[in-house]
């Protein structure tokens, strides 16, 4: 269940002190602190973002020396013949161009 700030609101209207609450979506918001049933409000804050994963960290995982250096093998397609060209990677079984029409390469 998310955790939720709320703050106090004093008797002049200003801002009082903040706590947390455990409760869970569907709950309607607290009006009253819970324990001295003074009156509060919700504080609407940023969420907590996962920026692990953002599109320069993509780049930088999918880039043809990191590729090669944890033994992978990439290919790429070439639009004008239909042929794939390695671009990464130095495994020896692994031909640098595959052509669809190639007798060798099972069809799925």
């Amino acid at each position: 269940m998310p955790t939720y700030t709320y703050q106090e609101i004093l008797p002049d209207g200003s801002p009082g002190p903040q706590f947390e609450v455990i409760q869970a979506m569907a709950d309607p918001a607290l009006t009253k602190h819970p324990h001295t049933g003074k009156p509060i409000r919700k504080v609407i804050g940023s969420p907590a973002l996962n920026t692990r994963y953002s599109e320069k960290a993509n780049q930088r995982a999918l880039d043809h020396k990191n590729l090669t250096q944890k033994g992978f093998t990439q290919y790429e397609k070439d639009k004008l013949t239909g042929r794939y060209h390695k671009t990464a990677g130095n495994d020896p079984r692994a031909p640098d161009i595959l052509d669809k029409n190639d007798p060798k390469i099972p069809k799925i």
